[in-house]
C-alpha cells in the first residue's frame, strides 16, 4: 500500500486539503445536495462547511484520519458528548447554510432521536474524492477505523443518504436500522449498525 493510501492521523493543517476533498466527496450526496443546492456557490459552501465540522469539532472531538484523497472522521464511545458544536461552531454552520440552517438543525434534531442509546462508536462520515475512487483508500479508511472500535470492543453506528453506499457498509458488517425521511422533504436517510466484535 503506497503512502497516499495507507490511513495517517489527520491534523488541524490539513484542514483546507480535508475540506476540499470532501466537498467533491459530497457533492452528489442526496443530503448535501438537499441542503447545498446547486449553483456557483455550492463548492464554496461545501468546503467551508466540511472545513468547520473538521476543524472545530472532529478534529477536537474524535479520530480523525486520511489518506491522499479521503478522510474519515469517528467518534469514539468516550467522546460521544464532547463531539457536538458549541455556539461559536454553530452560529458559523448557520451563516454557511443561510435560510436553510433552520431546516438542518430540524433534521439534526430529527436524526439524533434515533442514535442508539448504548455505547458505541460513530462513523460522522467518511468520503473520498471522485477522481480517487477505486484505489481503495475509503476501504482503507474504514479498516482502520473498524480495527480500532473492535480492540475496543464497542459496535459502530452510521447514517448514510445515499443508497448506493448501503452495500458498501454491509459488506463492513454493518447492517440498516432503521430507515428515515428527513424534515421538510429532506432525503431518506439510512441508520446502520456494526456490532461489536467477539
Amino acid at each position: 500500500m503506497s503512502t497516499t493510501t495507507t490511513p495517517r492521523p489527520a491534523v488541524p493543517d490539513d484542514a483546507p486539503a480535508i475540506g476540499r476533498l470532501l466537498a467533491r466527496a459530497f457533492a452528489d450526496d442526496p443530503m448535501m445536495r438537499f441542503f447545498f443546492p446547486e449553483g456557483p456557490a455550492q463548492q464554496a459552501s461545501l468546503e467551508r462547511y466540511f472545513t468547520t465540522l473538521f476543524t472545530r469539532q472532529y478534529v477536537r472531538h474524535g479520530l480523525c484520519e486520511r489518506t491522499g484523497s479521503a478522510a474519515a472522521f469517528w467518534v469514539p464511545a468516550e467522546d460521544q458528548g464532547k463531539a457536538v458544536p458549541d455556539a461559536d461552531t454553530i452560529r458559523e454552520l448557520q451563516d454557511i447554510l443561510g435560510e436553510r440552517a433552520p431546516l438542518f438543525g430540524q433534521a439534526v434534531e430529527a436524526a439524533a432521536r434515533h442514535t442508539p442509546a448504548e455505547p458505541h462508536w460513530s462513523l460522522a462520515l467518511i468520503g473520498a474524492d471522485p477522481a480517487a475512487q477505486g484505489r481503495g483508500e475509503g476501504a482503507a479508511l474504514l479498516r482502520s477505523g473498524l480495527a480500532k472500535a473492535d480492540a475496543a470492543r464497542m459496535p459502530v453506528h452510521l447514517e448514510s443518504s445515499k443508497k448506493a453506499n448501503l452495500p458498501v457498509y454491509e459488506h463492513f458488517g454493518f447492517t440498516v436500522r432503521e430507515e428515515l425521511g428527513l424534515p421538510g422533504g429532506g432525503p431518506l436517510l439510512w441508520t446502520m449498525w456494526r456490532p461489536a466484535a467477539a
